[in-house]
């Protein structure tokens, strides 16, 4: 067993113990992971907030401890993102749930501190094996899991994409067909804490932000406009437009989940 002061001698000290394979990897990377070394600096100067709407002000004066976790996992964030791509999040969920639970692997424990039943995620390799028919039994449909494939396939190549910009990540993995502005954008802001990446083509991302700015919804295209002025600092606007608790209006019926497992 491993034991890391996260932030030494800090009110609100973190302990990190870690246990098993790549306990070390882990201890080291939680900092970062939780947000620790995301700095602020640049959004909460004078002259950036100054130009920031009252509500996005407001909001960051009520979470100042709001941070950006950097897991530097591309695949583990790369294949769950593949798997939201044009389905509700209930159907993601459960088809990632169902694959972990055939083809990852039991947590490592020590004593009690790790729950019964916890599983960790196959490597690229055991993704790589998983057949088709266990695809389509989680839900997920063929262009979905031959992205994965195709993905995968270059496996070690994506994971050094850590040690790049969020720039630089995001143009790659747009290199792989299937993968796009949203799921890149997806995938770097939780291993990079890119603090601008926006999810273009989400669902409700831009009515919402065009709510809570405007009070109109708006498009992909409208959001862009209206982020502009916080160009390099636009993710964080829309982290804060998203705790602000404003709820945009939702109109019509909710998008019918296709249930297409047994067929």
């Amino acid at each position: 067993m491993i034991t890391h002061r996260a932030v030494a001698g800090q009110p609100g000290e973190v302990r990190v113990r870690a246990w098993g394979e790549g306990a070390a990897s882990a201890v080291t990377s939680a900092p970062s992971m939780l947000g620790l070394t995301d700095s602020w600096s640049g959004f909460d100067e004078e002259g950036f907030l100054a130009t920031l709407p009252a509500l996005v002000r407001e909001t960051r004066r009520r979470h100042p401890g709001l941070r950006l976790p950097a897991t530097g996992r591309m695949v583990e964030a790369l294949v769950p993102t593949i798997l939201e791509q044009k389905v509700t999040t209930l159907e993601a969920r459960r088809a990632y749930r169902y694959l972990v639970r055939r083809y990852g692997t039991p947590a490592p424990r020590s004593g009690t501190l790790a729950p019964a039943g916890l599983m960790v995620a196959p490597t690229a390799q055991a993704w790589l094996r998983i057949p088709s028919w266990e695809w389509h039994r989680a839900g997920v449909g063929p262009q979905r899991s031959a992205t994965v494939m195709r993905a995968l396939r270059a496996a070690s190549g994506i994971e050094r994409l850590a040690s790049r910009t969020a720039q630089e990540a995001a143009a790659a993995l747009q290199g792989i067909p299937g993968i796009g502005v949203w799921t890149a954008a997806e995938v770097t802001q939780r291993t990079h804490a890119d603090p601008d990446s926006v999810s273009v083509g989400d669902f409700h991302l831009a009515k919402f932000v065009g709510y809570a700015l405007t009070g109109e919804r708006t498009d992909d295209a409208g959001m862009l406009r209206l982020l502009e002025p916080w160009r390099g600092q636009r993710q964080r606007v829309v982290r804060l437009l998203g705790l602000s608790g404003v709820r945009a209006p939702r109109y019509g019926a909710k998008m019918t989940i296709q249930d297409h497992r047994y067929h």
